[in-house]
C-alpha cells in the first residue's frame, strides 16, 4: 500500500460562525481543520495540537487577535507556528501592528478564496523548508558533538593508554572540575566546555616512555624531569586546533601541575598567573588521585582526601577555589558515588560523565 503523506493542520480562529463555514469550505478538502470561536480556545488548541499554521481574526470579544498572537509568540511550544491575520481592519497601522507581533501575513476581508489558499500554501511551503533545514542543522550539530566527544574520548584514553591503574580517573575528575567551575560562578556554557576539556589534561603522557610510566618505584631525577615534559607535549598536541574546546584543553594540559605558590611546573607560574581552568583541574585531579587505589597505595578515605586539599590551600591550590570545593563536598561525594557504582558494574561510559 502506497504511503500517504499526513495532511497539514490549519487552526482557524473567528468569532463569527459564517466566517468559519466559509474557511472550512475553502480548506477542508486539502487540510485538516481545527476551529476556534474565541482567543482562549485558540490558545488551548494551539498548545495541545501545534497546528502547522493559524488563520486568526483580530476583532473578537474578550481577547482580540493581537493578544492571541502575542501570547502565541511568548510560548516556547507555539512561537514558531506561522500566523496569518484575516481581518476587516485594513489600515496601514493595523497591518504594521500585526506584523510587529510576529504574524507572517495579513489578508483583508472580504477575501478571495484563491488568494487565501495561495497565501496559506506559500507559508506552509516556507514552514516545511524551514523545518527541514532546522532538522538538518540539528542532525549536523549532533554529528559534530559526537565527533568532539569521540576525539575527547580518544585523546583522554590515549594519555593513559599505558597507565592501566587510572581506571575512569579522567572522566570522574572532569565531573569534579565542572562542579567546581559552576560553584566559582562560571557560565554554564563554559562549565560544559571545561568538562569536555578536562579529560585531555594528560594527553601528553603519550610522549612519555613506558619504562617511566610503568616504573613501580620512585622516579629518579632524570626520569622525573622526563615525566614533567608531558605538560608541554600535551599542549603541543592540543594547541594544533583553533577550536575553543581544544584551546581550553591545551591551556589545562600545560598548566594543571602549576601551584599557587609558584613551585609547580612547567613554568613556575604563581597565583592568578595560572589560568583559572588549570587551577580548577588541579584540585579535581589531586582529589581523585588521592581517592583511587593504586599499586603503591590504598585509596584514601574521603575525609582524609578533603583534609589534604584543605592543607594545600594557599600553597598548591587557589584558596578561593579550594574554599568553593570544600563548600560542595556533598556534591563531590555524590559524583564519586555515581561513578563508583557504574564502574563497579562495568557500565560507566563517557556519556555518563557528560550527563552528570
Amino acid at each position: 500500500m502506497e504511503h500517504m503523506e499526513k495532511k497539514q493542520t490549519i487552526l482557524v480562529v473567528d468569532d463569527i460562525p459564517e466566517n468559519l463555514d466559509i474557511l472550512k469550505g475553502i480548506f477542508q478538502s486539502e487540510y485538516t481543520l481545527r476551529l476556534a470561536v474565541n482567543g482562549g480556545l485558540a490558545l488551548k488548541i494551539a498548545r495541545q495540537l501545534k497546528p502547522d499554521i493559524i488563520l486568526l481574526d483580530i476583532m473578537m470579544p474578550d481577547m482580540n487577535g493581537y493578544e492571541v498572537c502575542r501570547q502565541l509568540k511568548l510560548d516556547r511550544k507555539t512561537k514558531d507556528i506561522p500566523v496569518i491575520f484575516l481581518t476587516a481592519m485594513t489600515e496601514e497601522q493595523d497591518e504594521a501592528q500585526g506584523l510587529a507581533l510576529g504574524a507572517v501575513d495579513y489578508v483583508a476581508k472580504p477575501f478571495s478564496p484563491e488568494l487565501v489558499k495561495s497565501r496559506v500554501r506559500n507559508h506552509l511551503e516556507l514552514k516545511r523548508h524551514r523545518d527541514s533545514l532546522e532538522t538538518l542543522v540539528e542532525k549536523r550539530t549532533r554529528e559534530l558533538e559526537q565527533s568532539h566527544h569521540t576525539a575527547i574520548f580518544m585523546l583522554g584514553e590515549a594519555g593513559h593508554y599505558n597507565d592501566t591503574d587510572t581506571g575512569v580517573h579522567i572522566w570522574r575528575m572532569a565531573a569534579y572540575s565542572a562542579a567546581i567551575a559552576r560553584r566559582a560562578g562560571w557560565p554554564e556554557k563554559e562549565v560544559q566546555l571545561l568538562k569536555l576539556a578536562a579529560p585531555m589534561h594528560d594527553t601528553g603522557k603519550i610522549g612519555i616512555p613506558d619504562a617511566i610510566l610503568k616504573k613501580p618505584g620512585k622516579l629518579n631525577h632524570g626520569e622525573w624531569e622526563t615525566m614533567q615534559t608531558h605538560s608541554a607535549v600535551g599542549y603541543k598536541i592540543l594547541a594544533k586546533s583553533d577550536a575553543p574546546l581544544f584551546r581550553l584543553a591545551a591551556e589545562v594540559a600545560l598548566n594543571h601541575h602549576e601551584k599557587w605558590d609558584g613551585t609547580g611546573y612547567p613554568g613556575g607560574l604563581k597565583g592568578e598567573h595560572i589560568p583559572e581552568s588549570a587551577r580548577i583541574v588541579a584540585i579535581a585531579d589531586v582529589f581523585d588521585a588521592l581517592t583511587m587505589k593504586r599499586p603503591y597505595k590504598e585509596a584514601w578515605p574521603l575525609d582524609k582526601a578533603f583534609d589534604e586539599i584543605q592543607r594545600g590551600t594557599g600553597t598548591h591550590f587557589d584558596p578561593q577555589l579550594a574554599k568553593n570545593f570544600m563548600a560542595i563536598k556533598t556534591e563531590i561525594i555524590e559524583i564519586k558515588s555515581i561513578c563508583d557504582r557504574k564502574e563497579t558494574h562495568g557500565t560507566l561510559i563517557f556519556s555518563d560523565i557528560i550527563d552528570i
